[in-house]
């Protein structure tokens, strides 16, 4: 391994402030909040066109929260109850010394305080640190793989490779990591082409979860020409698979199927036809420490105040308490001829996926 930092040097981090550890965190319809999803950095080699506009100002450098800082608030999330953890972006392995904060919070796996570490990447740089993450307690990944056609794909993230992404997915695969394929379904671009995506997915042994996309940020163009229902998407799967429901969860919102002519599993996350706000166990943490209690919501708390306010944990456990209390029942997403415009202004880049 090339990437890795000495484990003498994890010395360094925050050591665990027991004084903060509290009961589970509960909202306000009785939800126990175990997953967090934490943005490293909102900058992505990527410019995908249902996600950010092509001419992207990213956040300068000073907003964001040291590595340092975000190993110490996601170790406050795990002495509050959170289990499972996501790292996202933008891309999460493009921000400088990653896996030093992988395997600062791999620590937590070892000591069984935390049950997964996993991270949602589009795949450009997996070939050179798929091999570090299986090292350092990853087991499984999300991928974001929209068509199997190059030139599509070009069209779609803009700034693109799918070969280096092919070449990544083969590395993941090699070192041992579970891989899903996550796809937007996108009206007129990729609609066609999703069953010929499913039995590439299965033939390969990854899973593979449908995502309606979503109104966050504004983009180029007409969201309306984007939107292609997953309730469409799934009638006409049944018409060439069978599908079957199974109980099978990963944390995250999706709801799945197991397809009988591939073997293989097939997810749908439907925020807009028949959205999973009942069961919501997720909190969202961006890179300059702003908590979203909800993806669809622009209510928020800052952490990064709390967190430099006090080198102990009890002034930061305390804001998180609060912001629970204030999570709400469910998102307002819709995307119709009526609702041009995003549900919220921030884009998901910045949100973290």
């Amino acid at each position: 391994m090339n990437s890795i930092v000495q484990t003498s040097d994890i010395a360094t981090v925050t050591p665990v402030d027991t004084a903060s550890e509290t009961a589970p965190m509960i909202d306000p319809f009785g939800r126990s909040i175990s997953y967090l999803r934490v943005s490293v950095t909102d900058r992505c080699d990527f410019r995908c066109v249902y996600c950010m506009a092509e001419d992207m100002t990213f956040l300068p450098k000073r907003d964001l929260l040291s590595l340092e800082e975000l190993e110490r608030l996601c170790t406050a999330f795990i002495d509050k109850g959170v289990r499972k953890l996501r790292l996202t972006g933008g891309e999460p392995l493009v921000r400088r010394n990653i896996m030093w904060l992988i395997e600062a919070l791999g620590r937590h796996l070892t000591t069984g305080r935390m049950e997964e570490l996993t991270l949602t990447t589009n795949g450009s740089q997996l070939e050179r640190y798929a091999h570090d993450l299986a090292a350092l307690g990853v087991r499984r990944i999300n991928v974001s793989l929209d068509t199997l056609d190059h030139d599509k794909f070009k069209a779609i993230t803009r700034w693109g490779d799918l070969g280096r992404v092919m070449a990544g997915l083969k590395a993941a695969q090699d070192a041992g990591l579970q891989v899903k394929l996550n796809v937007v379904a996108l009206k007129d671009v990729n609609e066609h082409e999703i069953p010929e995506m499913i039995r590439f997915a299965h033939g390969q042994g990854m899973d593979l979860t449908l995502i309606e996309t979503m109104p966050l940020g504004e983009i180029e163009g007409d969201r309306t020409d984007q939107y292609l229902p997953l309730s469409t998407v799934r009638a006409r799967l049944s018409e060439r698979f069978t599908m079957t429901d199974i109980p099978y969860k990963t944390g995250g919102p999706a709801r799945y199927v197991e397809v009988e002519e591939t073997g293989g599993r097939l997810g749908f996350i439907t925020p807009l036809t028949h959205n999973f706000c009942e069961s919501c166990n997720r909190v969202r943490v961006t890179c300059t420490g702003t908590l979203f209690m909800c993806l669809g919501q622009e209510d928020a708390a800052d952490l990064r105040a709390p967190l430099r306010a006090s080198e102990g944990n009890a002034i930061l456990a305390q804001a998180i308490d609060e912001a629970i209390t204030r999570k709400p029942k469910g998102h307002d997403f819709v995307i119709d001829r009526h609702h041009r415009r995003p549900a919220v202004a921030r884009h998901m880049s910045m949100t973290g996926g």
